[in-house]
């Protein structure tokens, strides 16, 4: 049978800035001008909750995370984030949020060691899949109807099968009114058998 099976997933991910490293210091002995914010904001299909994730670090995007020591504390909507650090990202402060209620916008606020406090606004808007698509498809041009988005967006495709070496693909997409497609010729880079949809909505903000 000249079928594929298909598993879609979709998320949004907001990045405020994206960094790297993975050391930890202390607020208190920084200068707060020279602290840089590091934000992200992500859901998924199959997850009820949003996160959110702030990090706070030293001398640039790529520097030292720091622990906020008070005064400096890190709110979302008025509520205060609690801390946290692991080896693999630095100190963080993290809060999870139910996705029913959590779409339009919210405030960020990250108040320093001089009691100053600097805003960040943004908006969540889900994505969602409207159009109905069976398991089991054929090998022809492969249409999606998205909520969420704005009359042209822009969306990451990355499509994959289980063929080991088969890069299959990862490409950004033109969405105009909702509608993406995958076209005959893309499904005819993969191998029979399942394959995995993801897309995503990537937005940075600087």
């Amino acid at each position: 049978m000249n079928r594929i099976f298909v598993t879609i997933f979709l998320s949004l991910v907001i990045f405020v800035v994206s960094c790297t490293s993975n050391e930890i210091g202390s607020s208190k002995d920084v200068n707060p001008d020279a602290i840089w914010f590091d934000y992200k904001i992500w859901g998924e299909e199959g997850n009820e909750d949003i996160t959110v994730m702030l990090q706070y670090r030293f001398a640039g995007e790529n520097g030292t995370t720091l622990q906020l020591e008070k005064p400096s504390i890190a709110e979302l909507d008025g509520e205060t984030i609690k801390g946290d650090s692991s080896k693999m990202t630095g100190a963080f402060y993290e809060i999870r949020k139910p996705v029913n209620g959590f779409a339009g916008k919210h405030t960020i606020i990250f108040t320093d060691q001089n009691k100053k406090k600097y805003k960040e606004e943004f908006s969540f808007r889900p994505i969602t899949l409207r159009t109905s698509i069976p398991q089991t498809i054929q090998r022809d041009n492969l249409v999606f109807e998205l909520d969420g988005l704005n009359p042209e967006d822009y969306v990451r495709v990355m499509l994959n099968d289980t063929l080991f070496g088969n890069n299959g693909i990862n490409r950004i997409d033109t969405v105009k009114n909702g509608w993406i497609i995958i076209s005959k010729a893309d499904l005819g880079n993969l191998v029979n058998g399942p394959i995995q949809l993801e897309l995503y909505k990537e937005e940075e903000k600087q």
